[in-house]
């Protein structure tokens, strides 16, 4: 008999009839005695441990917590085991505890992230969704996919057809800083109407107005040009751009144009339309004290 590809996986002669009983029993080859169940019984599969598959988008909690630069493996375990690290909500006391890098992990109450603190400013162009859906189109996940391997997303939102600067970051403080109506950072927008803005209008928008029992208040608002009242600088703190259509269309005028030129201290020099930079130390830091 002939056989190829080790142990009986290849192929036989044609005497294949008596094939099977030539077969040497020194290399586990046995007949298999047919009153012989090869299914496990009740009780040792009960005793069997309950393998689960390993999902490569899990990591132990104690090397979670080492990445974020807490401490060491050995040191997490530790905290682990006082009490000290909560997951979604829950206290963790098990050793071993896989968690996903999406999970809400905190330490200590304050919410830890094993990635590197990434920040990427955004020139975005025309045509482009504010969204981590992949089921949008195109959107500016798109433009920064190549920025860094760290999980950054949008500040705020700028419309599909709105152009400018958009922040992104996987860093919680400075996205705090943006979603406090009262102590967020400023943007500068520059809007381009349908028709020229009354003064009397202008003087609104400048006093706060209620719209739908809302008020509706803005930082600073003028016209870019005197000569060009179609055109209007308007600064907020509020992370989206609905309000600025709020504004104009309880006032009967449309958006043609949305801009956003400034964020807090930031400006769209030497960033062309549709690329994006890495903040500096310098800028990172002026950010999270404005």
């Amino acid at each position: 008999m002939s056989r190829q590809g080790g142990h009986g996986k290849g192929k036989t002669s044609g005497r294949g009839s008596n094939t099977s009983k030539s077969k040497s029993f020194a290399r586990g080859n046995a007949p298999i005695n047919k009153k012989t169940s090869t299914k496990p019984t009740a009780k040792a599969a009960a005793k069997a441990p309950n393998k689960k598959a390993s999902n490569p988008n899990e990591i132990r909690l104690n090397k979670y917590i080492s990445n974020s630069g807490i401490c060491s493996r050995r040191e997490a375990d530790l905290h682990i085991s006082t009490g000290l690290v909560s997951v979604n909500g829950k206290v963790v006391t098990e050793m071993g505890y896989k968690v996903k890098l999406e999970d809400e992990v905190r330490y200590d109450g304050a919410r830890i992230n094993p990635e590197p603190k990434a920040y990427v400013l955004l020139n975005k162009p025309k045509g482009f969704a504010t969204t981590v859906s992949e089921n949008k189109g195109r959107t500016v996940m798109d433009l920064v996919a190549n920025a860094t391997s760290a999980r950054i997303k949008p500040i705020g939102r700028l419309g599909r057809n709105s152009t400018g600067l958009l922040l992104f970051t996987n860093d919680d403080v400075v996205m705090s800083r943006f979603t406090n109506s009262n102590k967020g950072v400023e943007r500068l927008f520059q809007v381009e109407l349908d028709k020229p803005l009354k003064l009397d209008d202008l003087k609104k928008i400048r006093a706060g107005f209620k719209v739908e029992g809302k008020l509706v208040s803005v930082e600073e608002v003028d016209y870019v040009d005197n000569k060009n009242k179609n055109e209007i600088g308007i600064k907020i703190k509020n992370t989206g751009n609905t309000i600025l259509h709020t504004i104009f269309d309880s006032l009967k005028y449309e958006i043609v144009r949305i801009d956003c030129v400034q964020i807090g201290h930031l400006t769209k020099k030497d960033i062309p339309r549709g690329h994006w930079k890495h903040l500096t130390i310098q800028e990172i830091n002026t950010l999270k004290m404005m």
